[in-house]
This record gives structure tokens, sequence and C-alpha cells, in this order.
């Protein structure tokens, strides 16, 4: 399981453009999160709808479907560079050194692997559903209003491909570390155990006051 992490920087060319796309990655993640109270709040006006009016709000489930993609895959590699995805880490946790950096980068080439796939095949299904011909670009709809579905669709390759160019930066870190004997890599997800979180929370928490 993931825990507290650290990200390291410098002034490197890996280091800046590990700043220059969490830029684009913490935009991403707060488009996510207005996506979120945007659907907590056409939950409110649908309910309050059907039980003042017995009007619920037309399409409400269209648009739940049409939010998911904002709200499953725009955080996901702000999320990939501070490390807060789960992982199973009981072996890899009492690695030090090269041989540590040595398994992260093959863990993260291995994700790379499968997201370029998931790249390729999300593509294909947006491309399906996209046509210039077609009334509002679309070949196909929601059910209920007909909202067109690629915009949804694109969010899905658009988003991987962001996180695919942070494991690329991540592999060139571990690799860059294997290959020097780092201790402290840039631009990677540095796990601090316990003490080392709880000694961090300390000192933001003295910044704060």
């Amino acid at each position: 399981m993931a825990g507290h992490a650290t990200v390291l920087e410098d002034g490197s060319l890996l280091s800046r453009l590990d700043h220059h796309l969490l830029r684009l990655e913490r935009l991403m993640a707060l488009i996510s999160g207005f996506a979120v109270f945007g659907l907590m709040v056409l939950a409110v006006v649908s309910v309050s709808g059907r039980n003042a009016l017995n009007a619920p709000l037309p399409g409400y489930v269209d648009w739940i479907e049409q939010a998911m993609p904002l709200i499953a895959f725009l955080g996901i590699s702000y999320v990939q560079r501070d490390g807060g995805h789960i992982r199973m880490d009981i072996a890899i946790s009492r690695l030090k050194g090269r041989a540590l950096w040595f398994f992260e980068l093959i863990s993260v080439l291995l994700i790379l692997l499968l997201m370029l796939a998931l790249v390729w095949g999300s593509w294909s299904h947006f491309d399906r559903s996209f046509d210039f011909g077609a009334p509002l670009w679309s070949r196909d709809s929601s059910i209920d209003i007909g909202i067109p579905i690629w915009p949804s669709k694109l969010l899905a390759p658009v988003a991987f491909s962001v996180l695919c160019a942070r494991l690329i930066l991540q592999a060139w870190g571990y690799g860059r570390a294997f290959v020097l004997g780092l201790a402290t890599p840039v631009a990677v997800p540095l796990i601090q155990d316990a003490a080392a979180q709880a000694a961090a929370e300390a000192e933001q928490f003295e910044r704060r006051t």
C-alpha cells in the first residue's frame, strides 16, 4: 500500500520537465474536482425538482455518465506523481539503493506499456464515436436527452497520454538513480516511513502556526 511520499526538485532538465508537467496535472485535477462539485449540484437540483415539483432534472443520468471520465481519469497522473496510487510494497520497501531503483524502474516501465495499450484502445474507441460529417460530430449519443458521447470518450486517451508522459519522466528518474547510484533522486516519489511522515507533518504544522 502506498504511503506518504515526497518529490524532490533541483535545477536539472528532468526536474524542470517534472515541474512543467505538474502544472498541467494540477489543472486537470482541479477540473476533476469541479466535476465532482458539479455532480453534487446536479443531484441537489434533481432531487429538489422531484420532491418540490415532481419534475426531476431531465437527463440526470446522462450528465452523470458524461462526467464520470472527468472524475475517474483526469487526476490519475497527478496522483501517480505523488506516489498516491495503491501498491503492494512488502518486498520493495525492504530494498535500498540501486536494487530499489531497479525494481521501481521495472514496475514503471510495465505500467507504461499497459498505459500505451490503453491509449491506443481508448483512442480507437473515441474514433469510432467521432465523425465530422455527423450531427454534433457524433455517431452515437446518450439514451435520454441525446448528448454526444465523443467528448467523454476523448478524455480517456488524453488523460492516459498525460500519465504516459509522467511515467516516462519517472522511468528517466529511476534509471538515472540506478545508473548514478543516487540516494535521493528527483522527479520520483520517495515513499516515507511512518517516522519521516510524522516529522514532515509536524514541520508543516509548525510552519502554519
